[in-house]
């Protein structure tokens, strides 16, 4: 069922996860794509949307679409080792065959897949600026304008992240003739932005915010410079590898967090992605400052950067959300897994998280993980009066949802099910998912596969 206009539509639940804890059965009244009433204890109505165990979307708050293409085809080692900044260099090689077809094709299937999963939001972190010899597009937001219109057919929520990249390391190096699609100076960026409002413009509730790619990236003067063009979020990658740690030591004598708590305005607008490689006293001092975390663990793990400091971080209060960052795997429930299974592996203990130790993990996870990334991507959560329409419906018949209720659901979802246990998904009060299929998956799936045998043929 959807909403038109000013119509209110209803959905019946026999278990939702509201924001007061777990209800059922539940009647949701959606207008606008937003939640208008919540009537726990009251029957179906005629018409209803009748629905089994209901719980909210989750924020995607770190992703880079078109890398989904290039997924599985950067596993062979190579005789001198691999690590990220090898990987790097194979990705730029990658990029350089994406035209603006081919890109928002990738981009179409990866969201496409990200909703089948229960993500219904991303926060585009987008970096691919220009044309394959570097010269802007006539356009020049071409490619924000091609993940505007991924995410328009797709139906997910868009938190555009345009990048700002200058540098190709510390102290303001120049940059390496294979980062040329990215590269700006402040007043060409400006203009970029500019055209990323108009290319935002036809999406209901996108929202437009900046991410300065790196300290590596980006100087002192030109971060300060950023910051005042928009009033949206601020995501920047941050000590993800220990390279990056000992350049930014050599360069200024603080490690990377260290750098930018003490020169940049840091605030709950902001998301440090990664920030792998942080100290106890960067720890506090990210807390202090009420940032999100951005953590990607499939990625991260992928691509062998390390493991954050989970339990220390939490346990001081720290707010966290997930993102799918290099889409090798997308999986909502498996970027959840992992967080909680590499801290078990590394602490030697289980359910290692939930600081409670009566609270159920999976509840836990998925609970701090949607107000995180919620904040992270400058929207609401939650299913509750007022807030967007953005519902996942799990599967009761799942074999790992069977004979379950409440929190034991969530724990099944996260910790047990193999794939499949979502069932449907709307956004902003939209169904796109039906039976675990998104209803456009054919034609997105064959847009995807011709512009790889384009990219890669």
């Amino acid at each position: 069922m959807t909403t038109a206009g000013g119509a209110t539509t209803h959905f019946w639940a026999r278990q939702a996860l509201l924001d007061v804890g777990w209800a059922g059965p539940v009647r949701l009244g959606v207008a606008g794509g937003r939640i208008v009433s919540l009537e726990p204890g009251q029957p179906a109505g005629p018409g209803d949307e009748r629905l089994g165990i209901l719980v909210p979307g989750l924020g995607n708050l770190h992703s880079h679409a078109f890398q989904r293409g290039m997924a599985g085809l950067t596993e062979i080692g190579g005789s001198d080792g691999d690590s990220f900044w090898s990987w790097r260099e194979l990705m730029y090689r990658f990029l350089d065959r994406l035209g603006p077809d081919s890109f928002q094709a990738i981009a179409e299937q990866a969201y496409v897949e990200m909703l089948e999963s229960g993500f219904t939001r991303v926060g585009e972190f987008h970096y691919l600026h220009h044309d394959t010899d570097g010269t802007p597009f006539a356009a020049r937001a071409e490619m924000a304008g091609r993940i505007a219109a991924a995410a328009q057919r797709s139906g997910i929520g868009l938190t555009l992240l345009p990048v700002f990249y200058a540098h190709a390391d510390f102290g303001g190096a120049p940059p390496s003739p294979a980062q040329r699609r990215l590269v700006h100076d402040i007043d060409g960026f400006a203009t970029l932005l500019e055209g990323c409002r108009q290319a935002l413009q036809p999406l209901e509730d996108a929202v437009l915010g900046v991410a300065p790619h790196s300290l590596r990236a980006v100087t002192g003067e030109e971060l300060a410079a950023l910051l005042p063009l928009v009033d949206g979020p601020v995501h920047i990658h941050i000590a993800e590898q220990t390279r990056e740690v000992d350049g930014c030591l050599a360069w200024s004598g603080r490690r990377p967090v260290q750098w930018l708590l003490e020169n940049a305005p840091v605030d709950a607008r902001w998301c440090l992605v990664h920030a792998t490689h942080v100290d106890a006293a960067e720890v506090r001092g990210i807390v202090d400052r009420c940032a999100v975390v951005g953590l990607c663990p499939i990625t991260e793990a992928n691509l062998g950067d390390g493991v954050f400091p989970m339990q220390a971080f939490t346990r001081a209060g720290g707010r966290f959300g997930v993102g799918s960052d290099s889409n090798v795997l997308v999986d909502a429930a498996e970027e959840l897994r992992l967080l909680e299974y590499g801290q078990r592996l590394q602490l030697r203990a289980r359910n290692v998280l939930a600081p409670d130790p009566s609270q159920s993990s999976g509840r836990w996870l998925y609970e701090q993980a949607g107000l995180g990334g919620a904040q992270a991507l400058g929207v609401e959560t939650g299913l509750r009066v007022g807030a967007p329409a953005d519902l996942v419906e799990l599967d009761d018949a799942h074999p790992a949802l069977l004979s379950r209720d409440g929190d034991a659901l969530l724990d099944g979802w996260l910790f047990a099910a193999r794939g499949g246990a979502v069932r449907s998904v709307w956004r902003h009060g939209r169904k796109l998912v039906s039976d675990g299929r998104h209803l456009q998956r054919d034609a997105v799936a064959a847009r995807y596969a011709a512009a790889l045998h384009k990219v890669l043929g």
